[in-house]
């Protein structure tokens, strides 16, 4: 029989049992009420749910095999099957927070991890997967997985590809130009030059969905500063926003804006559309700063380009008398599959069924490679020497697993509460429109809720 809410001793107990664990990383969201969620609390008689399980699941990329596995398991489950719905990214962000509050969640909720996962378990919204999926844990990348564990307990499970941020190019137009790609900070300063004398916008720029400019902060952050430069926000320092390596990355972002780096229209470019991928295959721009799936969309969406032997990647430059490691990454180490408490028990068990039988099957990782999206499995060196996208995968592959440190993006690992603001500052950063001691100074005011 479906419930209509979850059963209140079991997320009293659950409650008891988290308790006060927090760890420094935990801390920041101790003190946030589950209204931040935009719904009714897990035990406020929130709206009832169907027996038959459901999961809302994203566009473009990797998705489109995502749903194609649903698809088979419906066909070999049907006593067990899914309803799937599709949604932009940013349309999904906003969706999934208001269903997730208000006990309307699909039963496999999509999520980065990060402050909202915990937010999740703060309020009971998600349920303890650990037993289910234990055989899953031993297959998985460990620095991938542990993103889903809190306190030794799995709330989230990765559920496609590994998502570092890359620096993609367009070697033709760096031929034209008579330019290198950029190893260090002083020499992409240089090619900016270079490409401004060819007409050319060195670097495309989706500023209309603004997440984009936070790959730009979060590297120039760990280059300057090292991982420790943004451990006193997640940790709910007062001051944590004011860290000098926070300060000087935004003041090397104004640079950038300022020496023509992007197009100056790059505030109405859309990550959704993929305008800013599609900026670097038309020749428009000769570089973009974007997440690994760029690569699976360029195959599908240019395959002329993607194709054409002047479609290159690199990692983000060093910064010269930097503390951060130059192997470091930032980027979402993978999207995660949580099971909503809110789901009947006959679906919660559809999920998990399917989380433990089906996830990673050989059908699916082969489908993920041949789309150019890299599984994040132990073990896989000799199938990425298989693939027709070698040379990506393997590159991918050899830095994820050598990366000494992977910074979840800024947007997901920061208490929920301060998303919103964090965007719309770093927005005004980028416009001129504020200095980086006024950003800091907007952002301290919001830690701790």
């Amino acid at each position: 029989m479906a419930r209509t809410s979850p059963s209140c001793s079991r997320a009293a107990s659950r409650r008891r049992r988290l308790g006060r664990r927090r760890s420094a990383l935990t801390a920041p969201i101790a003190g946030l009420a589950a209204a931040s969620l935009l719904g009714l609390s897990a035990c406020g008689g929130g709206g009832g749910t169907s027996d038959q399980a459901n999961a809302w699941v994203l566009n473009g990329g990797v998705w489109p095999v995502v749903e194609q596995d649903f698809e088979s398991w419906n066909e070999e489950n049907p006593e067990q099957s899914f309803t799937v719905d599709s949604f932009a990214n940013d349309v999904y962000k906003e969706r999934i927070r208001t269903a997730v509050g208000s006990g309307e969640a699909p039963t496999l909720i999509v999520g980065w991890t990060g402050g909202t996962l915990l937010e999740y378990i703060e309020h009971d919204y998600v349920v303890d997967i650990t037993e289910e999926t234990a055989e899953l844990q031993d297959q998985l990348i460990s620095s991938v997985a542990d993103n889903g564990i809190v306190d030794g307990d799995v709330y989230a499970v990765p559920m496609n590809n590994v998502q570092p941020v890359f620096l993609y190019f367009n070697q033709e137009l760096f031929d034209q130009a008579g330019a290198e790609v950029p190893t260090t900070w002083e020499e992409l300063l240089d090619v900016v030059e270079q490409f401004d004398e060819q007409d050319i916008y060195p670097l495309a720029l989706a500023g209309g969905s603004r997440w984009p400019m936070l790959m730009w902060a979060s590297y120039l952050t760990d280059r300057i500063g090292g991982p420790e430069a943004f451990q006193g926000v997640v940790e709910g320092d007062p001051d944590g926003w004011s860290d000098p390596a926070i300060l000087e990355a935004l003041e090397r972002c104004q640079e950038l804006v300022d020496a023509g780096a992007f197009d100056p229209n790059f505030a109405s470019v859309d990550a959704d559309q993929n305008e800013d991928a599609r900026m670097l295959a038309d020749g428009q721009a000769a570089m973009v700063l974007q997440g690994s799936w760029t690569y699976s969309r360029m195959l599908e969406d240019h395959p002329d380009f993607a194709e054409s032997g002047d479609f290159g990647f690199t990692t983000f430059p060093a910064v010269e008398g930097g503390q951060g490691d130059p192997a470091n990454l930032v980027g979402n180490p993978a999207n995660f599959w949580s099971v909503s408490e809110s789901a009947s028990e006959e679906s919660q068990e559809t999920a998990t069924d399917y989380l433990s039988e089906r996830l990673f099957n050989d059908e699916y990782v082969d489908q993920m490679l041949a789309t150019g999206n890299l599984p994040p499995l132990e073990g896989l060196d000799e199938q990425i020497a298989e693939t027709e996208d070698e040379e990506f995968l393997g590159f991918a592959y050899d830095v994820v697993r050598e990366a000494p440190n992977f910074q979840l993006s800024w947007d997901q690992a920061i208490d929920p509460s301060q998303e919103q603001a964090l965007l719309e500052n770093l927005e005004l950063v980028f416009l001129g429109q504020i200095t980086p001691e006024e950003f800091a100074e907007n952002m301290n005011a919001t830690q701790g809720g």
